[in-house]
């Protein structure tokens, strides 16, 4: 068996071993998933923009990954994993009620900044089609 590790994109221009583990598919790249989020740190770079279409397909099982970056300061990567993974899977949105609703309903400052209480407020909006202060 191939280690994967080996594939990991080492640079931000680093696409063919993105791409490699794009072809590879999930469950396959389960175990570096983690360090395939951190490249949504800022989606406008080459590597992110390979990794972000896969990524946002495998939906629930990002659920740890996506956890551990709304743990984080970075409110830009917040925003990131938010609009192009959290947004596109309803089981991710629906598993992250609690946060999105923290989030849109007393947002930090900074989050404030970074729009994070708007991006989680349409979430909840599209996936619910409710409002932010429905219960559960």
């Amino acid at each position: 068996m191939q280690d994967i590790r080996g594939l990991l994109p080492q640079t931000k221009s680093d696409t063919d071993k993105a791409q490699a583990l794009v072809s590879l598919g999930y469950p396959a790249v389960a175990p570096v998933l983690p360090e395939l989020v951190e490249w949504l740190q800022d989606i406008n770079w080459p590597v992110a923009q390979v990794l972000e279409p896969f990524l946002a397909g495998i939906g629930l099982p990002l659920l740890p990954q996506v956890r551990r970056v709304l743990a984080t300061e970075d409110g830009t990567w917040k925003y990131w994993v938010l609009s192009c993974l959290v947004a596109r899977s309803s089981a991710l949105a629906s598993a992250l009620h609690e946060e999105l609703t923290r989030l849109a309903s007393a947002p930090t400052p900074a989050e404030v900044d970074e729009e994070l209480d708007t991006q989680a407020r349409a979430i909840l909006s599209s996936v619910a089609g409710g409002t932010v202060n429905e219960p559960g």
